[in-house]
């Protein structure tokens, strides 16, 4: 048993997700319909789910409390990438809305659920949600508040604790981590069960109903990943872009496609800027923040979706609109992950814009219910590897300024782990 353990975890990672995906696709086609595989899935991200808030709490209370060097000019730089690509993410999708301008045919709304009513609401509930009990937020994934309290407790930690408590803190963090290290090698086995699940159950169907809403989504998100970012990183770093931009697609993006949670994937995102060689003091903080402020693929969702409600009830949107609607979806896709539904919830107040009634917005919220499969993999996917990208270029842009070469895979001379 010891053999085999061994040949598994030293068998690429990749690879073994690779072989899983294959399994699990297979068996979605051949056997559908229930079994085991499904829980697989679900123990995979619940672990990481709930393994999640815990490693941010601590790593970030620890790296503050060891007397590290702390945040500066590059983490405003990681903020100012997160708001300005999602808010060019919307204008894209602006683009993409005026020269495909489809129209869906509406189902009824969606019941028994309450979209906030205006940006103030949510940038109001992102705000409360920061100063709520940190035991709950532990409980409930709020990562503004983990941040806030966790900083917080290492600011005061730093200047209070004795060596023997800071030894403490250092040695859970490692565990924690180590505990992480334990559950992303059974990503294998989750993602097999996550696939399994989504073709068992959805089969080819969701490509068809709604197949081009749904090819509207996803060819906007891929150009925003494999375009836009890249542009961005370019303007930054002045090198070819896409082996960073790649590396986090593979490495981030593909699990998070199969997750759909970037909570969920914040582990695999930590565990990818250390084998980036950045420094922890700034992605311990950027990556969870980088969870909740960093979504592309959300202000992508809410202006397309937006778009196609318009044009379906027949009313005409001009381009000074439309960029106010961008705007808008930014402030809006800030707070999505602290609405219940994510960023389709937030569609109806993006839709009060232009004086849509609310039941015909939350008619919309039902297509996307529909194609949510699908459209959410592409939306994370495109939101979680963008934390890491974005991270990573502000490094490596503040290695420039002090003369430091850029890592191999960026044509300089520093080795980062493979």
């Amino acid at each position: 048993m010891k053999k085999v353990i061994e040949k598994y975890t030293h068998t690429s990672l990749m690879i073994r997700i690779i072989i899983g995906l294959v399994i699990g696709t297979v068996l979605g086609f051949l056997l559908p319909g229930g079994g085991l595989l499904p829980v697989f899935g679900k123990l995979f991200v619940g672990a990481l789910k709930s393994i999640a808030p815990v490693l941010v709490f601590v790593l970030v209370t620890s790296a503050l409390v060891q007397g590290t060097t702390g945040l500066d000019s590059r983490f405003g730089k990681v903020i100012f990438l997160y708001l300005l690509s999602t808010f060019l993410a919307g204008i894209v999708a602006v683009f993409a809305g005026f020269l495909f301008p489809l129209t869906v045919k509406l189902p009824g709304a969606v019941k028994d659920i309450a979209a906030p009513s205006g940006v103030r609401e949510v940038l109001q509930n992102l705000l409360l949600s920061m100063v709520s009990n940190p035991v709950e937020a532990l409980e409930t994934g709020n990562y503004i508040s983990i941040l806030f309290w966790s900083v917080l407790f290492g600011v005061v930690l730093r200047n209070t604790a004795q060596d023997s408590t800071k030894k403490v803190l250092l040695d859970v963090s490692a565990a924690v981590s180590e505990i992480v290290g334990w559950v992303i090698q059974l990503a294998p086995f989750g993602v097999m069960g996550l696939i399994y699940e989504t073709i068992s159950n959805s089969g080819m169907a969701i490509f068809i109903d709604y197949g081009k809403l749904l090819l509207l989504l996803v060819g906007t998100m891929l150009a925003v990943g494999l375009v836009l970012n890249p542009l961005l990183v370019f303007l930054m770093l002045r090198t070819n872009p896409y082996p960073l931009v790649f590396r986090c697609i593979k490495e981030s993006g593909f699990m998070a496609f199969f997750m759909r949670s970037s909570a969920a994937n914040i582990p695999v995102n930590m565990r990818l800027c250390e084998k980036l060689g950045l420094d922890p003091d700034i992605y311990l903080v950027t990556i969870p923040l980088g969870a909740t402020i960093n979504m592309d693929g959300a202000a992508v969702v809410i202006t397309i979706l937006t778009l196609v409600t318009a044009h379906s009830t027949g009313i005409t949107v001009d381009i000074p609109s439309a960029i106010i609607l961008s705007f808008l979806s930014t402030l809006a896709a800030c707070g999505a992950s602290g609405v219940a539904g994510g960023s389709l919830l937030l569609v109806p107040m993006a839709c009060s814009l232009y004086g849509i009634p609310q039941d015909v917005a939350m008619a919309m919220v039902g297509v996307g219910y529909i194609i949510n499969v699908i459209q959410d993999s592409f939306e994370t996917a495109l939101n979680s590897s963008g934390d890491v990208l974005f991270t990573a270029t502000a490094e490596y842009n503040h290695w420039k300024k002090i003369g430091k070469s850029l890592p191999v895979f960026l044509g300089g001379t520093t080795k980062t782990e493979i």
